[in-house]
């Protein structure tokens, strides 16, 4: 098993913290407003909203602090502490799911009172519904560039607001028109804000229980792996979210000639997965060597007969035979037309590089190719080449993998 060196986590390209103490602001200025406003209109709908901005004050605080605390790492954490994110989107849900209480009973038990309404009043309502809107709106693209659930659950918590604050203004229209609407307004407010806690509670959730990566990004991932020319059989990939970051695990059979080479292919799936997957924190990838049973040799050949070709990169066909070693028999055949032999430049490296995307794991010639590119592009994938005098398929087949002869 072999096993890359963790890498330093992607850095998001937004300051995440400078979000939190946005938040903290924006939470302050729409309390304030809603204080003046509840003091000005005695509404009901306007004091639920005010006890939904003061929690949403406080767990706007636990969002800085768990941004500061997320990635660090100690002694007693050293994988890190990515998981406070989702730790605090749950808490946020909780908080949510509290206020909804808290109004719903100040809705139903509260003596009743008739709002006042005056302009200045609906002034103050309709800022107090364009704020989380517009800081909502790049709240959000910000949480999702940098892949961050604690400041996405702010962001929908923010958009919470926007519907509360609609229904408020809505309350206090109708009562300007003598439609008594307030408590109607503040059970509605509970319902929206419970149903964004349970949002936020179940994504929170499914982070904390390592639920998995989508399956778009599973098989970006598996398609990366495959398609390195080293590895010869994917048994597994898997995937999981902490916090804003992404771990990635798999296991491999690689067609490798020494450790060296190995480690090489090791690093670069890790530098190819990092390029195509954002955010990840960790690549973990059990690597072992292919067990030979079998060998899949690719023989250049003149006809579709079976004589072989003088020339590697010119042969109009190429045998692709996989090839029993314990007693040399060839198990399954197949014929390939050369899709590079009329390319004027560079097509013995083209045809090479073919063969490798074919998973070839043996080739034959009659040419020698010392010093030329396909030997460096076959040398890379670990492929090996063979010389052979033979004239026909069966017989390069025959002197090559008889029984009697050692195997490589």
């Amino acid at each position: 098993m072999t096993e890359p060196r963790s890498g330093t986590a992607l850095q998001p390209p937004v300051n995440i913290e400078r979000w939190g103490w946005y938040s903290i602001g924006i939470n302050i200025a729409l309390l304030i407003i809603n204080l003046l406003v509840r003091r000005a209109s005695g509404s009901l709908a306007v004091g639920a909203e005010l006890i939904h901005n003061a929690v949403d004050l406080l767990t706007a605080i636990a969002v800085l602090v768990g941004l500061k605390l997320a990635t660090r790492k100690t002694a007693q954490f050293p994988y890190g502490l990515y998981k406070v994110e989702n730790v605090i989107a749950v808490g946020l849900a909780g908080m949510t799911f509290l206020t909804a209480y808290e109004i719903a009973r100040a809705a139903l038990f509260a003596a009743p009172t008739l709002p006042t309404v005056t302009p200045w009043v609906l002034a103050g309502v309709l800022l107090a519904w364009a704020i989380p809107l517009i800081f909502s709106i790049f709240e959000l693209r910000a949480g999702r560039a940098a892949n961050s659930p604690a400041l996405i659950a702010d962001a929908l918590e923010y958009r919470a607001h926007v519907f509360t604050t609609g229904v408020v203004f809505a309350a206090l229209v109708g009562q300007w028109v003598n439609w008594p609407l307030d408590r109607i307004a503040a059970l509605l407010i509970v319902f929206a804000i419970a149903k964004t806690g349970w949002d936020l509670l179940s994504d929170g959730m499914r982070m904390l229980l390592d639920a998995s990566l989508d399956a778009e990004t599973l098989l970006r991932v598996r398609e990366i792996i495959t398609s390195d020319p080293v590895v010869t059989a994917l048994h597994w990939v898997t995937g999981r979210n902490a916090g804003r970051f992404r771990f990635m695990e798999a296991e491999v059979l690689l067609r490798a000639r020494n450790l060296e080479q190995a480690e090489a292919t090791v690093q670069r799936l890790d530098a190819a997965i990092r390029a195509a997957v954002p955010h990840i924190e960790r690549v973990l990838i059990h690597a072992a060597p292919q067990e030979r049973t079998h060998l899949r040799v690719a023989v250049p050949l003149a006809t579709p007969e079976g004589a072989l070709s003088p020339h590697f990169g010119e042969a109009p066909t190429f045998a692709l035979v996989t090839v029993r070693l314990s007693d040399g028999v060839a198990t399954a055949q197949t014929l390939l037309i050369n899709p590079h032999q009329t390319e004027e430049k560079a097509k013995g490296i083209r045809v090479a590089e073919w063969l490798t995307a074919h998973k070839a794991d043996v080739v034959l010639l009659r040419e020698d190719l010392s010093g030329k590119g396909p030997v460096y592009v076959f040398g890379e994938a670990g492929i090996e080449l063979r010389l052979t005098q033979a004239a026909t398929l069966p017989e390069a087949l025959a002197l090559e993998f008889s029984p009697e002869k050692e195997i490589a």
